[in-house]
């Protein structure tokens, strides 16, 4: 049963968002009295959390194990694209081969993950495999100024939550030669792309003097 109420949030907040989701809505989906709802959870708030915190733990730990295992595979000398590979692509396996319960809390995660409460929960849930990669990525650019090593994890992540919302729009752009369901494309091309981003703005600078 919590189960069952869990995929219905996560499918109902994916589409409306928090505010836009009560929990009589919830057991409307589930096929059970909202009393039963009260029961499990305090608030919408707490069942929200819940949803959340769910899957984060199983894409927070697989990410942590790749990089993890890809650090000790390089005796501690990443490539960008390859720490960048571990840490991507093993997100996008989740939501390309975990049906469709995964893409939801995807788009969820797309969508809250720009809000201030949202933001507060990917901090408390996903900042230590954050940390991780960034650590790779300094190995693999010690000479890379640390704002940029920042600046370059916002634009990686901007495009993995933009993926995940899987809003159909490049679809439309390309008049079908892209799909925005198409992990398998999506892994083929993210990680050297971005992989490119950072090697450009780790760059040496220039005095614009000179």
């Amino acid at each position: 049963m919590m189960e069952q109420i869990l995929d219905a949030a996560e499918y109902l907040f994916s589409i409306h968002g928090l505010y836009g989701v009560t929990l009589k809505d919830v057991a409307k989906r589930v096929g059970v009295h909202h009393t039963l709802l009260n029961y499990y959870f305090t608030d919408k708030k707490k069942l929200f959390d819940d949803v959340i915190a769910r899957r984060a733990g199983v894409t927070s730990t697989l990410r942590m194990q790749a990089l993890n295992d890809y650090d000790a595979a390089t005796g501690g000398k990443p490539t960008v694209e390859g720490a960048l590979r571990a840490f991507l692509d093993t997100d996008l396996d989740l939501y390309g081969q975990g049906g469709e319960n995964w893409k939801n809390y995807g788009a969820l995660g797309a969508q809250v993950s720009n809000t201030p409460y949202g933001a507060e929960l990917f901090d408390l849930h996903f900042d230590p495999v954050v940390m991780r990669l960034i650590e790779l990525l300094k190995k693999a650019l010690p000479d890379c100024a640390e704002e940029d090593i920042f600046w370059g994890y916002h634009f990686v992540t901007g495009a993995l939550m933009l993926t995940l919302a899987r809003t159909g729009r490049i679809n439309r752009l390309s008049g079908g030669l892209c799909d925005a369901d198409d992990f398998d494309a999506i892994k083929d091309r993210m990680a050297t792309f971005m992989a490119s981003g950072f090697m450009s703005i780790c760059k040496p600078r220039t005095n614009s003097a000179d």
